[in-house]
């Protein structure tokens, strides 16, 4: 499997990212990266594997998430260098989700 192509940290912008959070689909799979790493087919949502695979891409292109292929499987992440560039965006925007 290809490892895919993440934007410099440099080129991420503040819309993008809120935009890739504008969907409920997205803030739950970054609530559900906030315990760590998993793997791309390991989120609990209902959905199809290519519309779980967009959700991802968009995370990705944003700059939010890292993507790392290992063998046949591939494994996300939430970016660390984000809190550099935006501190604490991610906490406020899932402080802000009613459960």
């Amino acid at each position: 499997m290809k490892q895919l192509a993440h934007p410099n940290i440099s080129d991420i912008g503040l819309a993008e990212v809120l935009a890739a959070l504008g969907d409920p689909v997205r803030l739950e799979i970054i609530r559900s990266l906030q315990a760590g790493e998993r793997s791309a087919s390991a989120f609990e949502c209902n959905l199809a594997s290519s519309t779980r695979s967009h959700h991802l891409k968009v995370l990705r292109e944003a700059g939010i998430i890292t993507h790392r292929a290992e063998g046949t499987r591939c494994f996300v992440a939430l970016r660390p260098e984000l809190e550099q560039r935006f501190p604490g965006l991610l906490a406020s925007v899932l402080g802000c989700l009613v459960e």
